[in-house]
């Protein structure tokens, strides 16, 4: 069998896979009286919309749940295919895996010794955020998560008749409870509501996939022949470890309270705490070696003993449990103290609780060297490896909590805080920068606050003081473990960042060396990178806290989204490949290793897609091996909620990770290349610019889309605006992408691109055929002309002229839309051109997969043109009558989402 025809045996499997579960919702939909309806699902050829004797509403409904039920077979079947391919191509076939990069590094004759110690120098860190792209509500997603492992359970080939006919109706009554659960938030979700959604990522998903992740290196390790002593151990193995913004995110998010974050980092830490107290139970379970078996050494029973005498009577039990066993009581041992360190109970001083995870982790590593002494290092790996491996992943903490809060929101404060001091010129946001430096370079050599702890300033200031109070208050008890970031939204120069020094001092914190972050967010702040950058190492605060990190790292974070809004797709893509390349080598000339810190959507448009392909899009030279990438909304549910695809796209991270990390940075790059693509870039962001900059253009935008109806929705707890003006800088990035995609316009993942490529053709005609072999061999051009061209697959020219029908100045209308549509066509016709082959011919999956989705995309779309009339006349005139219309408008929201595969 060929790659091509196990291809070609997924596609049927999709559609195979798909027809039994409509088939079995349609089962449903009869069974409870809905038959007209089941019958009129616009996913067989003979089914019609005509003459419905149903609602939209119901319609819409059925067609969103048809729409999510085809991404599980699609998932499903990726699955499949996977495993398939590893077992008939081998273990290198899945692109981007462990497999494939120890292959090609095999291949290439890269030293073994070398490949694990660059593994040493891997972290990883994915951001799980509750940025409001995610418009499914939890009850509906844990559905989701249960449906599909009976999806699975029916792959199995030895079920009989019987069998296989009770897992039917499991699922058809999963499906009924779908049906009457209702998709769509009807109230906003709560912070908590958010929180507890992530909590299931970090406490049940996130565990499992890193040990299948482990044990896919360990596998790929040994078969391509390499010494198993290099991978046996958790140190050896890359770091993996987590995030959230949930609880710390303040930017533009009202609701985010010190009391909130507070609650954050408690639930973190009790959480871990309880993961790592079971792993420690099943390891007491499992270490049942006998001292009559096995001779245990002097030394390690008398410190049991005294072990236990530090613990009195608790102590004595932890022994008597297990008499003869000494490991168990080594570890029972370990119990005690867990329990009075989750109590907080430090009575008995230090040897009495764990002060950190690293001295549970040095007391576990002591019972390996006893076990390898004992010559049982094979029951090490299977029984102590993954708690070792827990503690580095998880710690006490769960996860690191960023907290971010924009520069603007930074100057009230500041302002504020002087004004309750009682300074002369409090306006600290009229200050210039030099003002403002020469303030904060004078502020800093001094260790007194301005304020009188509890003094209240003013609505930001008490917020910046209260939430840094907070985490003052758990580095004191806890230690810096549970903290991340503080990142510095919207930083446009060396102020922004001083500035929160200022506001650690006043609290106390800033001898907690915690990490200060810029957030690169515009065209013209990536730009600004390096100069910000080198000012802010080069700072004694900065040059302080490096003195007291001997493996000082500095993050700096680059914003996928607003410089997508602020220049158009391939403005952002490559300011940001440049930014990348110019800020590793602005760090290195100051010996600063650099962690970057990409903001990434769900959506190409704000710097999703697979994550191989992006990490392989990276200028060589600029992954230290400290990475964190965001991962946002309905993202974290399409990528972690089931296991092998949890362990798929954790796999794809790290793997991806250390494949850029053993790229050599170039000596010299190609200035006529770089030239090309400037040009490329600034005719594309003229033209881009040219529809935005256009007078009319908000009134286009506000009609031609339903950004009005997105503004009403519940899918977030966060506003869509920052500070609630309606204007397009106000806006934020992800509504913004979210309204373009449902109107099937898609701008933001290609306009610009088509006139651009095509000025550069009439004017470049040679180097334009260089783009040919540049998109063979350089991964970056590759992998954005194929993301730009999959946002031009997933517009559609009809619907865009429909929505565009409801713009009340025609001549405004004609005008835009005569910018757009010649745009669309000449990108799609250039990146064929570049590409060597039509879209139908390379990209056949992606084909195959529109046709099962065109017909019912196409009957909601009418719907929601139909319903968005009606309401834009009723919602100033009869507000009341108009709400049932408005809630079928978001109906329609969630399931073109999921017909769409994505929000913003």
């Amino acid at each position: 069998m060929t790659k091509e025809s196990l291809q070609y045996e997924g596609l049927e499997k999709i559609k195979d896979d798909f027809q039994y579960l409509v088939s079995s919702f349609k089962e449903m939909l009869e069974s409870i009286g809905e038959g007209d309806l089941a019958k009129r699902l616009p996913f067989d050829d003979g089914a019609t919309a005509a003459n419905q004797s149903y609602s939209n509403e119901k319609l819409t409904q059925a067609i969103g749940i048809c729409f999510e039920l085809l991404n599980l077979a699609e998932e499903n079947a990726a699955t499949q295919y996977r495993r398939k391919a590893e077992t008939q191509f081998g273990i290198e076939s899945t692109r981007g895996s462990w497999g494939e990069t120890l292959h090609q590094w095999k291949q290439e004759g890269k030293d073994e010794k070398a490949i694990a110690a660059k593994f040493r120098e891997i972290n990883v860190v994915p951001v799980l955020t509750a940025h409001p792209t995610e418009a499914k509500r939890l009850t509906v997603l844990d559905i989701h998560r249960e449906l599909y492992l009976m999806l699975v359970k029916r792959e199995n080939p030895n079920w009989s008749t019987a069998e296989q006919q009770s897992l039917k109706q499991e699922m058809i009554t999963l499906m009924e409870r779908w049906w009457r659960t209702g998709e769509i938030y009807l109230q906003k979700p709560r912070l908590e509501d958010e929180r507890n959604n992530l909590m299931h990522y970090f406490r049940n998903a996130f565990p499992e996939a890193v040990r299948l992740t482990d044990k896919r290196l360990k596998d790929a390790w040994t078969t391509m022949g390499f010494a198993p002593e290099l991978m046996e151990w958790p140190e050896q193995f890359p770091k993996i470890q987590f995030g959230s913004w949930v609880g710390g995110d303040r930017d533009g998010h009202p609701f985010v309270t010190p009391e909130f974050t507070a609650s954050t980092l408690r639930l973190h830490r009790s959480t871990a705490l309880e993961m790592v107290r079971s792993e420690l139970v099943k390891l007491a379970q499992k270490l049942s070696f006998s001292c009559y078996q096995v001779t245990i050494p002097e030394d390690f029973l008398n410190e049991l003993k005294a072990k236990a005498e530090l613990f009195g009577e608790n102590g004595q039990k932890a022994l008597d449990r297990n008499p003869s066993e000494p490991l168990r009581q080594f570890v029972n041992l370990l119990l005690v103290r867990m329990d009075r360190t989750i109590a907080d109970d430090t009575s008995l001083g230090e040897d009495g609780y764990f002060k950190s995870a690293a001295v549970l982790s040095a007391e576990l590593k002591r019972l390996r060297e006893l076990m390898i002494t004992l010559n049982a290092g094979r029951v090490a790996k299977q029984w102590l490896f993954p708690i070792e491996r827990m503690l580095i992943s998880f710690g006490f903490h769960l996860t690191k909590l960023d907290i971010r809060q924009n520069s603007a929101y930074h100057e009230k404060a500041v302002s504020q805080i002087l004004a309750a001091s009682g300074a002369e010129n409090s306006d600290y946001a009229s200050w210039s920068e030099e003002e403002r430096l020469y303030f904060l370079n004078n502020e800093l050599r001094s260790n007194r606050p301005f304020l009188v702890a509890g003094t209240s300033c003013g609505l930001e200031a008490d917020n910046v003081l209260g939430y840094l109070s907070e985490v003052k208050k758990f580095v004191d008890l806890y230690g810096t473990d549970g903290i991340g970031t503080v990142i510095v939204s919207m930083t446009r120069s060396l102020s922004d960042l001083l500035v929160v020094f200022l506001f650690m001092r006043e609290v106390g914190l800033l001898d907690a060396n915690l990490p200060v972050a810029p957030l690169l967010e515009t065209i013209d702040d990536l730009n600004a990178g390096p100069e910000i950058l080198t000012e802010f190492l080069k700072h004694p605060v900065v040059q302080k806290q490096r003195e007291a990190k001997p493996n000082f790292i500095q993050e700096v974070m680059l914003g996928y989204s607003d410089s997508n809004k602020d220049g158009g797709i391939l403005t952002s893509r490559w300011n940001i490949y440049k930014a990348e390349e110019n800020l590793t080598k602005t760090a290195a000339k100051l010996g600063v290793k650099l962690c970057f810190f990409h903001g990434r959507g769900g959506t190409i448009s704000r710097g999703g897609g697979k994550i191989h392909r992006f990490l392989d899009g990276m200028p060589p030279g600029s992954m230290s091996g400290d990475v964190k990438m965001t991962v946002q909304g309905e993202t974290i549910a399409n990528m972690f909620a089931n296991k092998l695809t949890a362990t798929y796209n954790l796999e794809m991270f790290v793997a991806g990770t250390a494949r850029q990390a053993m790229i050599e940075p170039e000596q010299e790059k190609d200035e006529h290349l770089y030239e090309m693509m400037d040009e490329v870039v600034e005719m594309s962001r003229k033209t881009y610019r040219k529809l935005l900059d256009h007078p009319n253009f908000i009134d286009f935008y506000t009609q031609a889309t339903p950004i009005d109806v997105l503004e009403q929705s519940k899918i977030g707890s966060r506003p869509a605006r920052r500070t609630g003006q309606r204007s397009l800088d106000d806006l934020r990035s992800i509504p913004w992408v979210f309204s373009w995609n449902q109107s099937r316009f898609n701008i933001s993942g290609w306009f610009g691109v088509g006139t651009g490529l095509n000025e550069f053709k009439k004017h470049h005609p040679e180097d334009f055929k260089k783009f040919k072999t540049l998109a063979k061999d350089w991964p970056f051009l590759k992998y954005s002309l194929i993301q730009i061209e999959s946002n031009l697959l997933n517009s559609d020219p009809d619907i865009m002229k429909k929505f565009a029908g409801l713009v009340d100045k025609k001549d405004v209308s004609k005008e835009l839309m005569e910018l757009i549509l010649p745009d669309f066509e000449t990108c799609m016709e250039n990146i064929e051109a570049i590409m060597g082959a039509s879209a139908e011919k390379r990209r056949v999956s992606k084909m195959e997969d529109s046709k099962l989705r065109n017909d019912a995309l196409d009957t909601l779309h009418e719907i929601q043109i139909d319903y968005l009339t009606q309401w834009r006349k009723m919602r100033e005139e009869k507000p009341k009558e108009s709400e049932p219309i408005l809630l079928n408008l978001l109906l329609l929201v969630n399931a073109l989402s999921g017909g769409l595969k994505g929000t913003g």
